[in-house]
Formats: C-alpha cells, sequence, structure tokens
C-alpha cells in the first residue's frame, strides 16, 4: 500500500472530473475518428450507418470504455503495475500482467508511427499557411504529397519536432502536464471545429450534405457497413489502446465512472459528426468525391478549399485542428510507458519520457523509410500492403495488439474480478444498470471482439 500512495504522489490525480473529460475526450476525438467516419457514413447510408454506429458505441464502447477506467482505478497505478497488483488481489495467474504489459507496448508502437502522420500535419501547416498550397491541380497535390513522403529527411524532421512536443507535456505529469495542456487544447480545438462547421455550412454545399449524410438508407447499409460500423465504435474510442486504464489510474474515488465515460461518449460521437460537417460540405462544393485518410487531408481538401472563399486561411485552420488533435491523442499514447518506467526504475520523469521517446521515435523511422528506401510489398488477408514495415507495424496494432488489449480487459473485468468488487467501484444505484453492464462485459463485447478479429480484412 505505501508503494501504491508513493506512485500516485509521483504522477498526481485529475483535480476535476472537467479535467479528466477534457483529457480523455482530447485522446478520443483522433485522427481515425476525423477522417475514416465521414467517409464511411456516405459509403453505408447516411443516417442508417449513423444510428447503427451510435447503438453500438453505447452497447458496446460504452461498457468496455468504461471497464478499462474501472481497471485502472482499482490499480491506481501504470497498466503493468495495475495489473499486478489486482493479480495479487484477486489471486490469479500472473500471466495476467500480460495485459499491462500490451496496453504499454501499444502505446509506443502506435505512437512511432502515429507521430510520423502528425509530422505531415504539421509540415502542411506550414506549407498552407505560407501558400505552397493554393492553385494546386488535384492531379499537383497528389504528385506533391507523394514526393513529401518520399523525402526521409524532411519527415525526419516534422517526426522529431512532433515527437519532442508529445513528450515535453507528459514530463510535467498529470497536473502539469496532461491536465494543464488538455485545459486549453481542447476547448481549442472544439471551438476550431466549430468555426469550420460554420464556415462549411455558409461556403460548402450543405444540402448535399443533408442528403448523403443524414438521409437514412438501409439498403446501402449492407452487412459490410455494420461490420464496418463495430469497428469504427471499437477505435473511435481508443479501446484497444487501453489508455483509459491509466487515465482511469489518476481518478479521484469521489467521480463517477459511469456518467463520465458517458460524457466522453457522447462528446466523441457529436465530434465525428460536426468534423463530418466541416468536410463534407466543402468536398462538395468543390465537386470532389468524399475519400478517406491521409488523401482526404492532404490531396482532396486543400485542392477543395482552394476555391472557396478565405479557403486558404480555413485549409490552414483544419491543419492546425488536426495537429492539436494528433498531439492529445499521442500524449495519452506515450503516458503508459512513462509511468512504467517513473514506478519501475525509480527515475524522475524527464528520464523516462526521454527514454520512451527515443524509443518510440526510432520506431518511427521505420515507419519514414518504409514509404521509400525500404519499401517492399506483401500479402495480407488477400490485400496487398504496399509500404513494408509501416504496414507490418499497424497491422500488428490494429490487427492483432489492440483486439487483444479489449478482449482481454473485458474478460478480467467481467470475469475475474468480483462483483462486489466491480459494483463497489462503479457506484451504480440501480441493480438493473450494473447487471447490464455486467453481462455486455462478460458476453456481447468478447463476441464483438471476436466477430472483429474474425472480419479484419473489412478494416483494413
Amino acid at each position: 500500500m505505501a508503494r501504491t500512495r508513493a506512485a500516485r504522489s509521483v504522477h498526481g490525480r485529475w483535480s476535476s472530473r472537467e479535467s479528466f473529460i477534457l483529457a480523455a475526450a482530447g485522446f478520443t476525438i483522433s485522427l481515425n475518428n476525423i477522417w475514416q467516419f465521414p467517409y464511411h457514413v456516405v459509403q453505408y447510408g447516411g443516417g442508417a450507418f449513423i444510428t447503427v454506429y451510435v447503438i453500438f458505441m453505447f452497447l458496446l464502447g460504452l461498457p468496455l470504455f468504461t471497464a478499462q477506467l474501472m481497471l485502472g482505478r482499482l490499480g491506481g497505478l501504470s497498466p503493468v503495475n495495475s495489473m499486478r497488483k489486482l493479480i495479487r488481489s484477486t489471486r490469479q495467474p500472473r500471466a495476467w500482467l500480460f495485459l499491462g504489459v500490451l496496453i504499454v507496448a501499444a502505446g509506443l508502437l502506435i505512437l512511432s508511427w502515429y507521430s510520423v502522420i502528425a509530422g505531415w500535419l504539421l509540415a502542411y501547416v506550414v506549407r498552407s499557411a505560407v501558400g505552397l498550397l493554393k492553385n494546386l491541380s488535384a492531379e499537383a497535390a497528389t504528385s506533391d504529397f507523394s514526393a513529401f513522403v518520399s523525402n526521409p529527411e524532411r519527415q525526419l524532421f516534422w517526426h522529431s519536432l512532433f515527437m519532442v512536443m508529445t513528450m515535453t507535456v507528459v514530463v510535467g505529469g498529470v497536473r502539469q502536464g496532461l491536465e494543464a495542456v488538455s485545459k486549453v487544447v481542447v476547448p481549442a480545438l472544439l471551438v476550431l471545429l466549430a468555426v469550420l462547421a460554420a464556415y462549411a455550412v455558409f461556403n460548402g454545399d450543405i444540402v448535399h450534405w443533408i442528403e448523403f449524410f443524414v438521409t437514412p438508407d438501409f439498403l446501402k447499409l449492407s452487412g459490410r457497413g455494420v461490420l464496418t460500423a463495430l469497428g469504427d465504435a471499437f477505435f473511435s474510442l481508443g479501446l484497444g489502446a487501453g489508455a483509459m486504464v491509466m487515465y482511469g489510474a489518476y481518478l479521484p474515488r469521489d467521480i463517477s465512472i459511469v456518467r463520465s465515460a458517458t460524457l466522453v461518449v457522447v462528446i466523441d460521437i457529436v465530434a465525428e459528426v460536426a468534423a463530418s460537417l466541416a468536410m463534407l460540405p466543402v468536398l462538395y462544393a468543390a465537386g470532389a468525391t468524399p475519400t478517406q485518410g491521409p488523401a482526404l487531408v492532404f490531396r482532396a481538401l486543400p485542392v477543395s478549399y482552394d476555391v472557396l472563399p478565405v479557403g486558404s486561411l480555413m485549409n490552414t485552420v483544419f491543419l492546425v485542428f488536426l495537429v492539436l488533435v494528433a498531439w492529445m491523442s499521442s500524449i495519452a499514447l506515450a503516458e503508459p510507458a512513462v509511468a512504467w518506467l517513473v514506478e519501475s526504475r525509480g527515475i524522475t520523469r524527464l528520464r523516462a519520457a526521454i527514454i520512451s521517446g527515443i524509443g518510440s521515435w526510432f520506431l518511427g523511422i521505420i515507419t519514414i523509410l518504409s514509404l521509400s528506401q525500404w519499401k517492399f510489398s506483401f500479402k495480407f488477408l488477400g490485400l496487398t500492403e504496399s509500404f513494408g514495415l509501416f504496414d507490418v507495424l499497424q497491422i500488428l496494432t490494429s490487427s492483432f495488439i489492440m483486439p487483444m488489449i479489449g478482449l482481454l480487459s473485458a474478460i478480467f473485468a467481467g470475469w475475474v474480478l468480483s462483483t462486489t468488487m466491480s459494483r463497489d467501484v462503479l457506484a451504480v444505484r440501480s441493480s438493473c444498470t450494473y447487471d447490464a453492464w455486467l453481462w455486455l462485459t462478460r458476453l456481447a463485447i468478447p463476441a464483438w471482439l471476436l466477430i472483429l478479429a474474425f472480419n479484419m480484412r473489412v478494416f483494413l
């Protein structure tokens, strides 16, 4: 117990419910939410897809999000040491420590390539601000982006800069780092999102957006659309990264896990819809076809903004918004490894952040080189992947580690912990609500994750 108190005094705790919600929302509003969800909605029936997606978010995503926060609060330490503590208290095999190790490893692995992509965004903020993205055709924008990602030296600079930005925050701990930045950055990115959405309403093709995005078309939903909604609900909340186990460790006992988690889920959904409103009318007004991923941000949107009033400025604002989104997610990904090093090695947060940052930074170099000199192709689940080790890292994290973290979290929270322990931590007054959470966690969520695992080709 003395060790637990000491670790908590080193890391600190969230000062308020609002601070936690801002930090958690900053993590869940990720790049994948912004540049994949709108495309999926258009592709799979508009309002029909949204309806199914929202159901999955609350029926499956929210219970698992809650379970991970609960594990963190019970452990009160980094994921590895939280699991060690829970193993002792529940008298379970030490093999369960693997869950904590996976969460720490996932954070560093995802951060390695996430930082590279965030570096692209930083570079494009500058390029947009100085006018280098003006008057580009679709072909020129594509060629320009291809030339950029084929240049390792440029990418290395921006990747390094973003990693330093991330670790500088983590060094400050909970109060002076994560919380202080979240209180400023998350409201700022929400304001920017509102400005972008308002601009799109007045300058974009809002009628087309309503027609394709809001109007439900269940004929277009299809079984593949349902599977995509399942995957979006899982990856949208970052449940496979397990960062909420870490954030839950900093959650004071007087803050309701269930209410806080529910609010974070609502914010995440609203942000996704607002992001679609900010992007799709702009694309429609320019006659562009909605797409997803880097092609949307680095190719389609710069060209589309260029034909609208003050489009260059708004494209820069949009890129700044994405940088802030990536920054908040990266901070949460880095925290578990830093916290574990501080607890287990007795070193300062500065040294722990340097060690973690350098490790993830080196892995990022693999991603950079995989886009140029180290590029090679291979097949996975019948699909051809063209970026060598970069694709290997993404497949390793998205197809194996992340679903495994979600599955093990659900099994441990639902089956290993006693109902007395989980009921006490969740502090749910309604027996029906608790029973619903328990059996969704025990049965529905494992089934959900197994479905995702066996249909992973849909999400690649």
